[in-house]
């Protein structure tokens, strides 16, 4: 059985900083992909990062270029999201999906959706 765990979020002020876990069980991060998105209210879910698990290629939305880092511990079978910069446009409840890369390169429209995380809510206001 395939479990994903998210933690870390929580209510941030604006300029803060959060970092997102997703612990994996039942699932091979050195063959897989593990990609994290959000969904705010009232929008569509949006992929935002992804990792291949086996060779550490990254991926990342506009969005959140520049100011978000995912990383994996293999060891740990879990995968991170440093959030830094947060803004309000940030807020929404973060899932972390499991699946593979199909493709050629790293990217969320090349990354399968097989499992899911029930979500951790990151809000972000003064």
């Amino acid at each position: 059985q395939v479990q994903l765990v998210e933690s870390g979020g929580g209510l941030v002020q604006p300029g803060g900083s959060l970092r997102l876990s997703c612990a994996v069980s039942g699932f091979t991060l050195e063959y897989g992909a593990i990609g994290w998105f959000r969904q705010a209210p009232g929008k569509m879910r949006e992929g935002i990062s992804c990792i291949s698990t086996n060779d550490g290629s990254t991926y990342y939305s506009d969005s959140v270029k520049g100011r978000f880092t995912i990383s994996r511990d293999n060891v740990k079978n879990t995968v991170y999201l440093q959030m830094n910069s947060l803004n309000a446009e940030d807020t929404a409840i973060y899932y972390c999906a499991a699946g593979q890369i199909l493709g050629d390169h790293v990217s969320i429209a090349t990354m399968t959706h097989d499992f899911w995380g029930q979500g951790t809510q990151v809000t972000v206001s003064s």
